[in-house]
């Protein structure tokens, strides 16, 4: 189980958390040895003061969930959130310009903020269920172009996220320098190994205490 958790970014992103559940997910992941919380970037510097002296990592999200935002206000987001203590950032891409096809649109956007995050790696969210399996592979070329650390499946906010036909398809369009998140519907033991057998090598749930118990997570996410 211990090996299982360092797949897992243990994740709070609803919009009324507050900042008492932020310090219990931080808890759990010390305890249970994830790889990472991941929160909004407002919260980013509470994760990090909770998180300091473990080996637990703070991911923030960046664009979220809409990934509508003005490409300045999300690199600006990912150097904020970097200067809290973010050790990794998942940003959300324009993605009614993917659906588009305005290739260069959502390539500047991508390249912007990878820019601006500099050393710390960058995982990129598609919302795949909104795309089309092209699209999705497109954005999976773009990204291994660009050097990305992460293609993402997903919010968890939209109609549906992550499965084993999608983290497979990623995972074999993406270069092998870049690897995939699986996210949205994680929520027991036996869908998280699968997912990793598909390809993901990093799952976001909020079920990451249930499953490492060998139950399954009540959250959406």
């Amino acid at each position: 189980m211990t090996e299982l958790a360092r797949y897992i970014d243990h994740t709070l992103l609803k919009p009324e958390a507050t900042p008492a559940q932020i310090e219990q997910l931080c808890a759990e992941a010390a305890e249970y040895g994830f790889r990472t919380v991941c929160v909004n970037s407002g919260y980013v510097s509470l994760a990090a003061r909770c998180l300091a002296g473990t080996e637990v990592g703070v991911c923030s999200v960046v664009g979220f969930p809409l990934g509508a935002m003005a490409t300045a206000a999300k690199a600006f987001e990912a150097q904020t959130a970097i200067a809290d203590g973010a050790a990794e950032i998942d940003m959300v891409i324009p993605i009614g310009q993917a659906r588009a096809g305005h290739w260069e649109q959502v390539r500047s956007d991508v390249a912007a903020v990878l820019q601006a995050c500099g050393q710390v790696p960058l995982k990129v969210i598609f919302e795949a269920c909104l795309l089309g399996r092209e699209e999705i592979v497109t954005l999976c070329q773009l990204c291994t172009e660009l050097g990305v650390a992460f293609v993402k499946t997903s919010t968890g906010f939209a109609a549906a996220g992550a499965s084993v036909d999608l983290v497979r398809l990623m995972a074999t369009s993406v270069g092998a320098d870049v690897a995939v998140k699986a996210s949205g519907g994680v929520r027991d033991i036996d869908t998280a190994r699968a997912m990793i057998a598909a390809g993901a090598s990093r799952l976001g749930t909020s079920s990451g205490v249930a499953i490492l118990q060998g139950e399954r997570g009540a959250g959406d996410y």
